[in-house]
Order: C-alpha cells, then sequence, then structure tokens
C-alpha cells in the first residue's frame, strides 16, 4: 500500500479531519492533502511526528510492513527484567526446531487464556 492510502486510512481511523491533523504538525490542509495523494512526501522530521501521532512504526507508514508496532511497544516490559524486544530478539536467535516448539507453545497459552475467559 501506497504511504499516502496509509496515512489517509489512519486518519479516518482516529476520526480526524485533515485540519487537525495540519494543526498538530504545524502545516496547511493543503500539504497534508498532498502527502495523502502521493504529490508530496514528508520531511524526516515530519513523517517522525506522524509515527508518533498515530503510534505505528515509520515502516508501517512507508509500507514495508503491515506490523503497526512502534518503538516505544517494543519497549514495553513483559516482566521486570523482559521487553517484547528482549523477547524477539531470543526468538530471533532460535534454532528452527526451537522456533517450532516455541510456536506450539504460545498456541497452548493462547488455548488457556480463551478458555479463562
Amino acid at each position: 500500500m501506497e504511504f499516502g492510502k496509509i496515512i489517509s486510512e489512519l486518519r479516518a481511523e482516529k476520526g480526524i479531519y485533515q485540519k487537525e491533523l495540519a494543526d498538530y504538525l504545524k502545516v496547511s490542509i493543503g500539504t497534508i492533502s498532498n502527502y495523502e495523494q502521493g504529490i508530496h512526501s514528508p520531511d524526516f522530521e515530519t513523517l517522525c511526528k506522524l509515527a508518533d501521532y498515530y503510534d505505528v512504526s515509520i515502516d508501517y507508514m512507508m509500507g514495508r510492513t503491515e506490523i503497526r508496532a512502534c518503538a516505544k511497544d517494543l519497549e514495553r516490559p513483559l516482566t521486570d527484567n523482559y521487553t517484547v524486544a528482549d523477547l524477539l530478539n531470543t526468538t530471533l536467535q532460535l534454532d528452527s526446531g526451537s522456533a517450532h516448539s516455541l510456536v506450539e507453545y504460545v498456541s497452548l497459552l493462547r488455548l488457556k487464556q480463551e478458555k479463562n475467559q
């Protein structure tokens, strides 16, 4: 998906008008319209502000991934000394057999959680 379409969809999801986004970014409504139509692209600072505003990663906004998670999501603690990023990095280092076992275990945890709800 293209950047313009993605930020247009994010704005619609948030339920705001172009004017509200323009005010936040301190740009004109025309600039927002140009971004959404793919006529112009924001500079890096504005791109970072957009990612923060919508609480998504820049990669998501650029259409490079379907994963919305931003950096602060990766910093979220899972335990006192273990974050989401720690879990991700550990998972990426697993061999294929261990990764398969981890997926099976996560599936069991999901079933257990659904049963308890």
